[in-house]
């Protein structure tokens, strides 16, 4: 049964593959991450980078499986605010999707900031509202357009990446097979080529690897804004869940071997290297490869975090579609698909004047709010699969259905609570007056709770 105010005539077409939908994962995530965030976790890790790496894919991959559980059960675009609508409460669905879109809604914001800062430091004469407009101007056409468009803008951006990290990983490794690091000759106490210290060492501190392993989650963030692809992939039960763990999977992987270069070749506390150890790509790239290396790096820095803005930015208008097409948002502005894109070009718009926002927003603030969207639809979506497959429908039978539909969400949702432990607390108090107003928006949408919650019920 349709519950929604009216029925649309345009839907969503699936039209992504596996490798669509890998490759939209990866510009999202956007491996050349790491090296912005080295000098930081190298610091709080205590020197063991890639192991913090390794804590972090764990929980991810545990949250990830959950994904894929609750993408079979319900392959609709809401992601996790439809899991929960449906597994656990309709009310608490939507308490779900109100508090993502912080995470939805700002992450385009934070990719047009990082891109105007990489363009002001090679034009600082151009005032930065050029671009701020040309690049929202950019990531808003191409959505339009679909998300295939999507994946194959975003391909020729990932490989790209990737053989820049595999370039840059080489020359560090050529330095490190003739004996010399940052700090000069490679001595016998220092970490060596080929040796385990930069997991584990007498050095070691799991509190230390779990704190680099917080920073490190928020890497992956964009395996979870497949979900909102559901409605446009071709046999989503299948396709979905493996991308999800494939896209983790070769990101962990480019992160872990990666690191493990770099922090032996960075051995010693990382404030000896960088002047700013809360933003180390520029540095990197000129300790390791020079001026020219990082010019050219930097330049192409700029395309990749547009790469995964035009990712977000298509999650976030899938999203907003579905919570219009339930009518717990307007139906007429946020649940309509364009006949002739095929896309929510209305909530692509919106988005799009939402990012614009980035032109007085910080970086740290609209990062620390995203934390907290992410952090609740991370919860949520372990908590459903124990709601859905062994409460509701009594899957606990043997140990494969207890493993997968209890053992894993709990074990997710442990080390997601580990993380929100970690949250800043101007961003918790932010985050629950956010939830607080979508609380209110929710009584007076059903007449303070005496009328069900609008739910989208078609078969798809």
């Amino acid at each position: 049964m349709n519950t929604s105010p009216t029925q649309n005539i345009a839907k969503l077409q699936r039209n992504l593959g596996l490798w669509h939908v890998i490759i939209i994962g990866l510009a999202y995530i956007q491996p050349m991450t790491l090296l912005d965030t080295f000098g930081m976790v190298s610091r709080d890790s205590g020197g063991h980078v890639p192991m913090s790496y390794i804590f972090a894919l764990i929980a991810i991959l545990l949250t990830s499986i959950s994904y894929g559980h609750m993408i079979k059960a319900y392959p609709s675009s809401g992601s996790a605010y439809t899991y929960t609508q449906r597994a656990i409460n309709p009310s608490m669905g939507f308490m779900v999707g109100w508090s993502s879109w912080l995470d939805y809604l700002l992450s385009p914001m934070v990719n047009i900031i990082l891109a105007v800062l990489y363009l002001e430091a090679l034009f600082p004469s151009v005032n930065h509202w050029v671009w701020v407009i040309g690049l929202t101007a950019l990531m808003t056409g191409v959505n339009i357009f679909g998300s295939k468009v999507v994946a194959y803008f975003n391909s020729w951006i990932v490989f790209v990446q990737i053989l820049v990290i595999a370039v840059f990983t080489y020359l560090i490794y050529s330095k490190l097979q003739v004996g010399l690091h940052a700090d000069g000759t490679i001595a016998a106490d220092a970490y060596e080529l080929w040796s385990l210290k930069p997991f584990w060492s007498e050095m070691t501190s799991v509190g230390a690897l779990i704190t680099g392993a917080t920073i490190l989650c928020f890497s992956f963030t964009g395996f979870d804004s497949l979900s909102s692809l559901a409605e446009e992939t071709k046999d989503v039960k299948n396709t979905l869940p493996k991308a999800m763990i494939l896209t983790t999977l070769i990101a962990g992987a480019v992160f872990i071997i990666s690191t493990y270069f770099m922090q032996i070749y960075l051995p010693s506390s990382p404030e000896i290297y960088f002047e700013a150890v809360d933003e180390t790509q520029a540095e990197i790239l000129l300790l390791v490869g020079g001026s020219m290396f990082q010019a050219i790096v930097l330049g192409f820095a700029i395309v990749t975090v547009m790469a995964s803005g035009i990712s977000a930015h298509a999650g976030v208008s899938r999203l907003m579609y579905v919570m219009g097409r339930d009518g717990v948002i307007s139906n007429k502005i946020f649940g309509q698909i364009s006949p002739r894109f095929f896309t929510p070009v209305n909530n692509i718009l919106i988005a799009g004047a939402v990012a614009l926002t980035a032109g007085f927003i910080s970086l740290e603030t609209v990062v620390n709010l995203i934390s907290f969207g992410a952090l609740t639809a991370f919860s949520f979506v372990n908590l459903s699969v124990i709601f859905r497959y062994a409460i509701r429908d009594k899957k606990i039978n043997n140990l494969k259905e207890i493993l997968s539909y209890v053992i894993v969400p709990v074990f997710g949702f442990i080390s997601v609570f580990l993380m929100w432990l970690e949250v800043d607390g101007l961003t918790l108090k932010v985050g629950l007056f956010w939830a607080a107003m979508g609380f209110i928006w929710l009584a007076i949408k059903t007449a303070g709770f005496k009328k069900p919650v609008p739910q989208y019920r078609e078969d798809i």
